[in-house]
Parts: structure tokens; sequence; C-alpha cells
């Protein structure tokens, strides 16, 4: 096993080439050794190799002496509250999210739900993995099963009014991804309060074999069903997740897929009602929509590095009401400035709900005054290259360059952002403009054309 499947933010590869039982057991017990744990929690999305990995990982833990909380099968979000549920000094999610059904993965968290990445650990852990030193403590930690989902469910539930949900019509897509466990429990915990939503649900019972394409919402090819439903079923508002469902995707009530740019908008505006002048966190890839809003909801925006683990640095050390991400990441203060696939939905559900408007009425003025590309994604053998194309080719001619993560350029009347992903061989695009939809596709044009040339 090489180092190849440790990431900038997590653990991710192909199960078996990149990542198999003995190198689940090896970060197992280097993260306990590293926390000098007393009690981790461990959790498992449904890919078919989950099981296998979340026992050795289990195995690992316990052969420092740490005690495991396993809550069995659950989605990212649900480690995140229970690593602070049961006070734990850590906590390990089993997922590769939205990657194809042979990749696996882990997402790392110490006290308090706080990430560990490249920058404050992982990388630390990966040398232990590696060079497979483990003394024998004389010591074995216990395994204790912790699968009740109401404790999370109501922390959600005591963070929005969801009074205004009884009878409102919806459609969610599971994607055969992990929360359709954690959808029954809010259901119930609704109904118990009088609350009965109208939820159309497709494709909830969790299934690694992926029968109905990879959870992916962000991919086109995946948003049809959903969108035919919302119109089959006259739905106001529907919802797809992705595997581990930390991030989630909406449809307006004709069916149409809403950028999540313009979702990030209305979720501060609607929490700033709540809480004025507070800080509102945002990527650098889109930025014009959300900067406005917050300026005009009386919010204060700031801008933070691409990525979870960034993202929620920054929201700790400006404590931050929110931050959201144009891929479809939303974080909250009030859930331990973690992102949640199912806050999101269940805040602007409440507001459709509520004042009676339509999602595309809420979003059509943003959407007019500031069009999108939508992320392009090129895979080019070098991104450094790529970007120094993009350099020579536009920053002398721009207003303002700010290079937070990777190079974004401002011009009077349109702006893009390119970027290399951390997480897999590809340079990212982003390009908006200020009401002007033809300028938009033709700039689009001429940056992928230049990316592809490199």
């Amino acid at each position: 096993m090489s180092a190849s499947c440790f990431k900038a933010y997590d653990i991710r590869g192909r199960v078996g080439d990149e990542l198999d039982e003995d190198m689940a057991w090896r970060i197992g017990r280097a993260m306990a050794d590293w926390l000098k744990a007393s009690r981790i929690v461990v959790g498992a999305d449904m890919r078919l190799s989950s099981p296998a990995l979340s026992n050795a990982l289990c195995e690992g833990i316990m052969s420092s002496g740490a005690e495991v909380v396993d809550i069995g099968l659950s989605g990212t979000e649900e480690v995140y509250f229970n690593t602070v549920y049961h006070e734990a000094d850590g906590g390990v999610q089993i997922t590769a999210s939205h990657n194809p059904a042979d990749y696996n993965g882990m997402k790392l968290v110490r006290r308090g739900a706080r990430p560990i990445s490249g920058d404050t650990g992982l990388f630390e852990i990966r040398d232990q993995v590696l060079a497979n030193r483990f003394p024998d403590k004389g010591l074995r930690g216990s395994r204790k099963r912790k699968t009740d989902k109401r404790p999370y469910i109501q922390h959600l539930l005591r963070l929005v009014d969801c009074q205004p949900l009884d009878g409102f019509c919806m459609v969610s897509n599971a994607g055969n991804g992990a929360i359709g466990p954690a959808l029954d429990v809010l259901l119930e915990s609704l109904n118990e309060r009088g609350i009965r939503p109208l939820l159309h649900r497709y494709h909830d019972t969790p299934d690694g074999t992926f029968p109905n394409g990879v959870p992916n919402p962000l991919l086109p090819e995946n948003r049809a069903e959903t969108s035919q439903a919302v119109i089959r079923h006259g739905a106001q508002l529907g919802v797809a997740f992705d595997g581990d469902f930390d991030r989630c995707f909406f449809f307006e009530e004709h069916g149409n897929f809403v950028e999540s740019y313009y979702i990030i908008g209305l979720l501060a505006n609607t929490l700033l009602a709540r809480q004025p002048g507070s800080t509102i966190i945002h990527d650098p890839r889109l930025t014009w929509s959300t900067i406005d809003t917050v300026l005009e909801a009386g919010g204060q925006p700031m801008q933070s590095k691409t990525g979870h683990a960034f993202i929620k640095e920054r929201m700790r050390k400006d404590n931050a009401l929110y931050g959201g991400e144009m891929s479809g990441h939303h974080y909250f203060r009030d859930f331990h400035y973690c992102d949640s696939g199912i806050l999101p939905w269940l805040h602007l559900s409440r507001l459709l709900a509520d004042s009676g408007q339509t999602l595309s009425a809420l979003v059509r003025d943003r959407a007019q005054r500031y069009p999108v590309s939508g992320e392009i994604n090129f895979s080019v053998p070098n991104s450094g290259e790529a970007l120094r194309r993009i350099l020579e080719q536009y920053a002398h001619i721009a207003l303002n360059q700010d290079d937070t993560d990777g190079v974004s350029l401002e011009f009077s009347d349109w702006r893009f952002n390119v970027r290399a992903s951390n997480t897999e061989p590809l340079v990212r695009l982003n390009v908006e403009t200020r009401s002007n939809p033809e300028l938009l596709a033709s700039k689009t044009r001429e940056l992928s054309s230049l990316l592809r040339s490199a």
C-alpha cells in the first residue's frame, strides 16, 4: 500500500489498490495513537466494502486501548454530531461520497468535530501508517454499538421550526445512499409533533451497487429523475443527496435544477434575518451574488479557501453564522460549524412553506443579475501550466487578481475562478457576469478553449 489514498482533506482511493483492510487497521491505530484517544466514533456508508473496512478500522482503534462508539450505517454529519454528543476524542466516517462503487475512503475529525486534514495532522497519521510500527500496548478497548439516530434528529429539529411543513409537498432522491434510515427517523419525529409533510421519496434503500447510478446530483445526467418527479407530483421543492448526504441539491417547482450558488444567498438571508450583523463565509469560485446578498441583509461576507477544512477553520475563527460552497456544502455554527445535507433542506423548505413563495421566484432575480457557467471540469496533464497560460492571457487586463484559491480575475462586468481540484486530477472553471448571458457564453467558450489546449 502506498500513500496515494491520503488526500488534502480526507482518505480516498480504489479498494484493493489504494485502500484495504490492513490499511484501515493501521489508520485506526495511528489515529488513536496520534490523538491519544480514549474514545472514537466510527460510522460507515452503504458501500459494499464499508463493513469490512469499518471492522478493520475499529480493530486498529481498539488495539490502542481506546473505546469505539460504532454508530453503524450513517452519513458523515452523523459522525460529526456523535463525536460531540459522545464527548469523543475523534470520529471517522467511512465513505467515498459520490465516487464510483469500487472506491472508498475515510473522513477524520478530532474532539469537537474539528476536521483532521493535511494541514492539521492527516499527513502525520499517514506517516505512522506507512512506517507500520505499532508496539503492543497490552491493552484492548471495547466496541459499543450506538445506532439510535433520534438524538441527532432531535438536535436538527431544535434548530429549525418545521411547523410550516405540515402538508408541504416535496420530492427527495436519496440515490441509494446512506440517508434513507435518517429520513425514516426524521419523518417519525415530525409526525410525533403533528407535522406531516407530503414527501415523495425515491431510491431510499441504501445500496452500494448503485443500481440507479452513482449518487452525485451535480452530474447533469443524474438530475432528470428528480426533475420529472417534481413535475409529476406537483411538488414545491425537490432535493437530491450525495452518497454520505453531507451535500444536497435543489430543484424548483418546475423541475429545474437550482445552482447551489443562489441557494447560499437564500440561506444567508434567512439566517441573517434572525441574527443580523453575523458573518457569512463563502468560497472564491463565485462571489458577487453572495457578497451583495449578505451586505443587503446586514451581514458581513468573508471569503475562505475552498474545502471543508478551510471553511470550518475560518468559521470558528470568525464565529460565522453560516458558510456555503457552490459545490453544495452548507455549514452551520449551530451544528458545530460542520456541513449538513439535511439542515439546508429543512431551512429552505420552511422558508418556502412559511412565505408561500416559490423557489423559482426567489432565485429569479439573482440568476438574472449574476448568470453563471456552472462548474466545468478539465483533465489537464499540468495544472500549473494551465494556470500560467490563463494568467498570461488575462492578468494584465484584470481589475483585480485574487490568489486565495487558484486564480480569480475580476473585470468590470465579468469574473472567473480557475483552480486545481484537491480531490481529483482536474482543473475547475467557474465564470459569472453582471446581467450579461451573452458575455457569459462568450467568455466561457474562450476560457474553455484555452484550458483544453493546455
